[in-house]
């Protein structure tokens, strides 16, 4: 049987002018910046996001950790929101590698943070608290179903952040999508930003890499910190290599995978025992509960397994979703039947 899974986009594989960029990469030493493939992807990756300079990084959570031990010393805060994908999901890097000091927020269901509560949480200055250098936005929104930050209020955030002279860090994980959904260049949403970070290994379907972006001065300071953190990967023009054929062929085929992952959405809204919200899938992200406790959620996936699907399970009773290259219309169709059936056992 034939495995859809749906479990993340992280689970695309390479596709074949990826492998054949690979065979072909010019390569050298990137730690001596003499890789010409890695050189290249990093330029085009800084003109394509309105930056002036980028790294490339072997993933999005090294990328968002490099990124904020850049922006912060040691006892220093970050403002974030707490479904966002740092401080839920990257084994506490923050405060483990860094000790900067997580400041939540809680995040609206479409993913933003309320600007008044963005700014109550801002420190003022006093020797008993510890100084507020950072707010960390998270573009698309993965807890929150993938919703896109639009550029107006990324451009709010920004104007708050640069009135207290605060950096602004966004995890653009998947900002390409974001801009697909919304319909504006990406640059729109990365306006203002101190330092972005996007994975070319999600929907992008390269095989490992994210690139973080900002002025000159401040990846000078990161590729230290990329150092560091054992980043320097010598000649990664192989990663680069697949990761420039992504940002040139792969970006505009998301919008694909957002009208599959509505057309998931809405079949799955039909089935008696789950539960979804249609209405709030706007990219390739989305999250089912499980109504009908007849079974548990181990058993659940064990017999969506048995069918030939998988998800993954970020809670209890819930699942989520993820469309990606390589899951055609077919494919949704024979998911939604999978569930069905489950549901009807």
């Amino acid at each position: 049987m034939s495995i859809i899974d749906l479990r993340s986009d992280t689970v695309t594989l390479p596709t074949q002018a990826m492998r054949e960029a690979i065979f072909n990469a010019d390569l050298g030493d990137d730690v001596f910046t003499e890789d010409l493939t890695i050189n290249r992807l990093e330029a085009m990756t800084a003109e394509r996001l309105g930056m002036e300079a980028a790294l490339l990084v072997v993933s999005g959570t090294m990328g968002n950790a490099t990124c904020m031990l850049t922006h912060c010393a040691r006892g220093e805060e970050a403002i974030l929101g707490d479904c966002s994908h740092i401080f839920l999901n990257e084994a506490g890097g923050m405060s483990a590698l860094g000790g900067v000091f997580p400041h939540t927020v809680p995040n609206l269901p479409d993913g933003t943070m309320r600007l008044d509560q963005i700014e109550a949480a801002i420190r003022s200055e006093n020797i008993h608290f510890p100084r507020t250098r950072l707010i960390c936005l998270e573009n698309t929104h993965n807890r929150c179903y993938g919703a896109a930050l639009t550029p107006d209020y990324t451009a709010a955030v920004v104007k708050l952040a640069k009135s207290q002279g605060i950096f602004v860090h966004l995890d653009g994980a998947r900002i390409f999508n974001a801009a697909i959904t919304l319909g504006v260049d990406v640059r729109e949403l990365t306006r203002g930003i101190d330092s972005v970070n996007v994975c070319l290994s999600k929907g992008l379907a390269a095989p490992v890499g994210s690139v973080i972006c900002g002025n000159g001065k401040f990846i000078a300071r990161a590729r230290r910190i990329r150092k560091m953190l054992g980043g320097g990967m010598r000649q990664a023009g192989i990663i680069a290599a697949a990761g420039i054929v992504a940002l040139e062929e792969m970006v505009e085929r998301l919008a694909e995978d957002h009208t599959n992952a509505r057309r998931l959405a809405e079949g799955i809204s039909t089935i008696q025992g789950l539960a979804t919200e249609p209405d709030r899938v706007r990219t390739n992200i989305l999250y089912i509960d499980l109504i009908n406790r007849r079974f548990t959620d181990d058993e659940f996936m064990a017999r969506l397994k048995e069918n030939g699907v998988l998800l993954s399970h970020p809670g209890p009773a819930r699942f989520r979703m993820l469309t990606h290259h390589g899951i055609g219309e077919a494919d949704i169709e024979t998911a939604i039947e999978a569930l069905r059936t489950v549901m009807k056992t």
